[in-house]
């Protein structure tokens, strides 16, 4: 929030907290003559920018007044005892002061997070996103680290929960229990905001941090969620063609930094109140305003200056199988076979099609994740009717199956199988990325006793060892399963290996009609601008689509219907500068923002009274 009144509070009242060995209270000074109106304005102006103590509390509250004999009612003793004196406040009266204090703050972190939540798929309302950054910047500024820390966990928990209750179809613990662990995070991230604020330029030390939040938040636990990127709620904003320069940590960093200079122009603007009446002082004081916004939109415009190439050297002809599953939710599979013949049955009617003249015959054709729910290699039945799918349509088509893992039984692997006309299976790639908790189980033996819910994923997920480039009859094309579309090393990978155009093997049949594929598909929008490819989408039961490489959706199904997509596609060869750089950008911009909340802390060590000097 801009520096108000309450600041000014802070500063007349921040010497009655008692010190280690200093007075406890302070008698009345004699009346004095009154001072000037510049005086209070400036300090007002200046409260918020000098460095504060972890354990500062910078706005007042009148349950924080010093009581009848003058001492703060949360002084510690000099030996640092926490316990309330005797007659004081119990630490249950503490914590409700500082819920009181802080209801104002977090009511309005609430909102901000809700609005990030409205930037996303399916609402797209994508200039929110910078507009919460901006909310959240002005939340934290001039707070201490625990102040911040809380601010962004209440900003972060709403955003989540609104954001993943596409898993309610598991269960609302599964969505609160998701979304508190993803808040852990913006936690911090609300601390090194708080911390940071206090530096010169901390519109641009504000932005990395949110670029080295996600960098965490996409690793880790379990090999992390990427989830809710500021980069994904703009994959169709005039951000989005900086991804071909730096992927979607550089679209992060440019949302996030155009958020923090919206904050600094309001940070501005509100202490021009200080300047009624002197225009002068209006005039300089408003130069800052205005150069802060104008950089921001400098920031919004500067995507529409990078080129995304998108002349291909070939082209191939494609058909996407959607063959639609029996119920969604949990229990998408129905009884064996089903969706297997769902996706057979389509194909041979795209067969007819093409042997009366009224489709043209494609050069491949794509089924997607799970398209047989038997392992074919297990089930003769299985491998007999996707054999007669095949050799009716006569070209190759990459089945998606779960098969039992050659090397360690009782593991399954998630493949994309190239399935020949005359030579049957061949090359296939196996999803590097299972999902925990729902592909695979950590900890299963203790958990499953406590949750028996995890029992439901009778066994786990072998990740893959290579990248999922396929030759397809004519086409190199890059097989990417599910939710590795979120992750960038996988998807950067694959195309380095060669792939010249991109498959998303999907199945969202669990998660149908909840916005979940809606922010797949967007992931998809991106990773076509950032790697410059064409990527085609292959759902069980939608949302299957054709995105071109420059982000546009060419083609898309419904959700829930039998379809097939038949279309061309553009294959490439040149990589962009984003796949070049790789990694190498959010490296840089996570390191920059972890050495400034470090240059901020020392810098306030430094800047704090020595407390021997005091005595």
């Amino acid at each position: 929030m801009p520096p108000g009144p309450e600041t000014t509070a802070d500063a007349a009242d921040g010497d009655t907290v008692g010190r280690p060995g200093g007075p406890s209270s302070r008698s009345p000074r004699p009346p004095g003559p009154p001072a000037r109106p510049e005086v209070l304005e400036n300090a007002s102006e200046n409260a918020s920018d000098r460095p504060q103590a972890d354990d500062e509390q910078p706005e007042a509250d009148a349950s924080d007044a010093p009581d009848a004999s003058g001492a703060h009612p949360d002084a510690v003793s000099a030996a640092g005892d926490t316990e309330p004196r005797p007659g004081g406040p119990t630490r249950l009266t503490r914590l409700v002061r500082l819920a009181r204090r802080e209801a104002r703050r977090t009511a309005l972190a609430v909102v901000a997070g809700l609005a990030l939540t409205a930037s996303f798929p399916p609402y797209d309302l994508w200039p929110l996103s910078f507009v919460a950054v901006a909310a959240l910047a002005l939340l934290t500024r001039g707070r201490t680290a625990r102040q911040g820390a809380w601010t962004g966990f209440a900003f972060a928990l709403p955003f989540f929960f609104f954001l993943l209750r596409w898993l309610h179809v598991v269960g609302y613990d599964a969505v609160f229990g998701l979304s508190v662990v993803e808040a852990l995070f913006i936690a911090l991230l609300g601390a090194g905001l708080a911390v940071t604020s206090r530096l010169p330029g901390w519109p641009l030390w504000g932005a990395c941090l949110w670029v080295a939040q996600e960098w965490a938040r996409d690793r880790t636990p379990f090999g992390g969620f990427p989830w809710g990127r500021l980069a994904f709620a703009n994959t169709g904003s005039p951000f989005t063609p900086l991804a071909a320069l730096g992927g979607a940590p550089l679209v992060t960093f440019a949302v996030a930094l155009t958020g923090g200079l919206l904050a600094c122009a309001v940070v501005a603007a509100w202490r021009l109140r200080g300047a009624a009446g002197d225009r002068v002082r209006a005039v300089r004081a408003a130069l800052p305003a205005v150069e802060a916004a104008a950089l921001a939109a400098a920031v919004v415009l500067a995507g529409y200056a990078v080129p995304v190439p998108t002349q291909a050297v070939d082209t191939v002809d494609i058909a996407i199988v959607q063959g639609n599953v029996q119920n969604p939710g949990m229990n998408f599979l129905g009884r064996p076979m089903m969706i297997l013949n769902n996706h057979v049955d389509a194909t041979l009617a795209l067969a007819k099609d093409i042997k009366a003249g009224r489709t043209k015959k494609p050069d491949l054709v794509i089924w997607p994740e799970n398209s047989s729910d038997l392992d074919p290699f297990q089930y003769a039945e299985a491998y007999d009717r996707i054999e007669e799918a095949v050799r009716a349509v006569g070209v190759p088509v990459l089945v998606g199956a779960l098969v039992d893992h050659p090397g360690k039984p009782g593991y399954v692997d998630n493949q994309g199988i190239v399935w020949d006309p005359v030579k049957g299976p061949g090359a296939s790639y196996t999803k590097q990325h299972p999902v925990p908790f729902g592909e695979y189980v950590p900890f299963r033996q203790q958990l499953s006793k406590v949750i028996t819910r995890l029992q439901r994923v009778p066994r786990d997920f072998y990740p893959g060892d290579h990248t999922g480039v396929l030759q397809i009859g004519p086409a190199r094309l890059g097989d990417v399963i599910c939710f590795e579309v979120a992750y960038d090393e996988i998807v950067h990978d694959t195309v380095m290996a060669g792939a010249r155009a991109l498959v998303v093997q999907t199945n969202n049949a669990t998660y149908g009609r909840t916005g979940q594929p809606e922010q797949q598909l967007a992931m998809s929008r991106l990773r076509a601008v950032e790697h410059g490819r064409a990527v085609v989408t292959a759902a069980t039961s939608g949302i299957s689509a054709v995105v071109a490489p420059d982000g546009k959706v060419l083609h898309r199904s419904a959700e829930f219907t039998r379809d097939v997509i038949s279309t061309s596609i553009p294959l490439r060869d040149e990589i962009t500068v984003a796949d070049r750089a790789g990694a190498a950008p959010e490296w840089a911009l996570a390191m920059v923002g972890l050495l400034s909340c470090a240059a901020a802390i020392m810098i306030g060590r430094r800047g704090r009274p020595d407390e021997k000097g005091q005595q």
